[in-house]
C-alpha cells in the first residue's frame, strides 16, 4: 500500500500554501503592518492562522521544564540524556541548588522512573506529570524515539524489546532504590520486567505506581478495547501498518504512521476538535489572546504524533488487548514465563479515572490479584471521582489530589 507515501506527497503540496498562511497571518495581524488597517484584516489574519495550523507539520515538542519551585525558592533543571537505545532514550532531569543544605536535600530525594507511553504522542505528553514530581523526586522518563526515526538496519522492536529496555533502565538507575511509575499502555511491559526480574532474584524497584493502564481489559472493556478484541489481528495488519517512505532515515521499516493515530484520535470526537477550532478562529477575531495561546499550546502537542513499530504494536494488540496473556498467567517473554506473585519486596498502587474512556475501571486495579507475593499492607488503590483518563496525571485533579498521595506513598518505601 502506497497510503504513507501519498500522505507525504501530500503533505509537501501543502506545504507551500503552509507557509504563505503563516506569513499572511502575520502580515494581516501585525500592528505596524499597513495591511493590518485595511477592512477586515482580523478576519484575513485570523483565517491565514487557522489554514497555517491545519496544514503545517508537527514537530515533537521540547519539555521546556527549565526550573521549578519548591517552597517557594526557584531551582534550575537541566535536562540530560542518561542513555540511548535504538527506539528510546532515558532522560533525567536533574535539579541544582547553589546551597549546601538545599544540595543535600535534593540528594536525598528518591529517584522515579517514569515509563511513559509509547502510543501514538510523545513523552512530553507527561511534562505536568514531571514537572510536578520534580518538587520531590529525582525524576528519569523514558523517551520513545519515532520509528521512522530509526534506520531499518537497527532491526526490529518487540514487545519483549520493550520489557528488556525497562529492566534496563532501572538496573542503570539502582533496581534497588528507584520507583517506577507507569502511564497508561506501559504498564503492562512495567509489570512484566519487573516479574522477570524478581523470579530472577534481582533487586526489584521500591515501588510500583500503575496508573490507568490495561492489565486487564477484560474488566470494563472500552470502545477502544472492543476495536482491539474484535478485528483479527489480519486486519490490523493489512489496514495499519506501512513501510516508512524514502525521504526519512526509517525507509523501509513497517510502522503503524502517526498520521493514522492521529485521525483515530480525532475521529474519537470530531464534533469537539471541530468547536475547538472554531473557538479558536473566534477567539483570534474578538483579540482573546490568552485562550488563543491556550489552544495552540494544546494542539501543539496533541497534532505531534511519532510511528510506532509495527513488530510492537501487533504484539500489543494480540497479547494484551486479544489473548489477555498476562492475567491469564500465559504470557512468556524472551522464553521466560511472566509471574507477578513473583513480586515480593515491592509496594504496588494503582490509580484508575472514574470516566476513563480509554482503560475503564478495574483493568489497572487487576495487577493487585496477580501480585499475589506482594503484603495487603504494601497495596493501594485509588479511583478519583470526576477524573478521565488524562486526568489522572496531568492537570489539576492530578497536581491536588492525586499527587499528594502517589507522595505519600512512595516517601513510605523511599527508606
Amino acid at each position: 500500500m502506497l497510503l504513507y507515501q501519498m500522505h507525504e506527497l501530500g503533505r509537501a503540496w501543502m506545504a507551500p500554501m503552509t507557509y504563505w498562511a503563516d506569513a499572511g497571518a502575520k502580515m494581516f495581524a501585525a500592528p505596524g503592518s499597513w495591511l493590518s488597517t485595511l477592512p477586515g484584516a482580523s478576519r484575513v489574519a485570523a483565517g491565514c492562522e487557522l489554514l497555517y495550523r491545519i496544514g503545517k507539520d508537527y514537530e515533537k515538542p521540547e519539555f521546556g521544564i527549565h526550573s521549578i519551585q519548591i517552597d517557594g525558592n526557584a531551582y534550575p533543571v537541566i535536562e540530560r540524556e542518561m542513555a540511548r537505545k535504538p527506539f528510546c532514550r532515558l532522560l533525567r532531569f536533574k535539579r541544582y541548588a547553589d546551597d549546601a543544605g538545599n544540595i543535600a536535600e535534593l540528594k536525598d530525594d528518591p529517584p522515579v522512573l517514569v515509563v511513559a507511553p509509547l502510543s501514538g504522542h510523545h513523552a512530553t505528553l507527561l511534562r505536568d506529570t514531571v514537572r510536578t514530581l520534580l518538587r520531590d523526586h529525582k525524576v528519569y522518563i523514558t523517551d520513545w524515539i519515532d520509528a521512522r526515526m530509526v534506520p531499518a538496519e537497527e532491526g526490529a522492536f518487540t514487545l519483549d524489546d520493550y520489557v528488556a529496555y525497562i529492566q534496563d533502565f532501572i538496573r542503570q538507575i539502582g533496581a534497588d532504590t528507584v520507583h517506577v511509575i507507569s502511564v497508561c499502555q506501559p504498564t503492562v511491559p512495567v509489570l512484566a520486567a519487573v516479574s522477570l526480574m524478581a523470579a530472577r532474584g534481582e533487586p526489584t524497584p521500591r515501588s510500583l505506581v500503575m496508573m490507568g493502564g490495561p492489565i486487564d481489559t477484560r474488566e470494563s472493556p472500552t470502545k477502544v478495547n472492543d476495536l482491539a478484541e474484535h478485528k483479527p489481528l489480519w486486519w490490523f495488519e493489512s489496514n495499519l501498518i506501512h513501510h516508512v517512505p524514502a525521504n526519512f532515515p526509517g525507509r523501509g521499516r513497517r510502522v503503524y504512521p502517526g498520521f493514522l493515530q492521529h485521525s483515530g484520535f480525532v475521529a474519537m470526537n470530531p464534533e469537539r476538535h471541530f468547536q475547538s477550532h472554531w473557538d479558536f478562529y473566534q477567539d483570534l477575531l474578538k483579540g482573546d489572546l490568552e485562550d488563543a495561546e491556550s489552544h495552540r499550546r494544546f494542539y501543539d502537542e496533541y497534532n505531534a504524533v511519532l510511528d510506532m513499530p509495527a513488530e510492537y504494536y501487533l504484539d500489543t494488540i494480540e497479547v494484551v488487548f486479544q489473548q489477555h496473556l498476562l492475567p491469564r498467567g500465559l504470557w512468556d517473554v524472551a522464553g521466560e514465563r511472566v509471574n507477578p506473585g513473583a513480586i515480593k519486596n515491592t509496594a504496588l498502587l494503582t490509580i484508575e479515572g472514574e470516566l476513563d474512556d480509554i482503560s475503564g475501571q478495574g483493568q489497572t486495579r487487576a495487577a493487585h490479584t496477580l501480585c499475589t507475593g506482594v503484603a495487603e499492607s504494601q497495596r493501594e488503590h485509588i479511583t478519583v471521582d470526576g477524573a478521565g483518563h488524562y486526568g489522572i496525571f496531568s492537570g489539576r485533579r492530578w497536581r491536588e489530589q492525586v499527587y499528594p498521595q502517589v507522595r505519600e506513598f512512595i516517601a513510605r518505601y523511599a527508606d
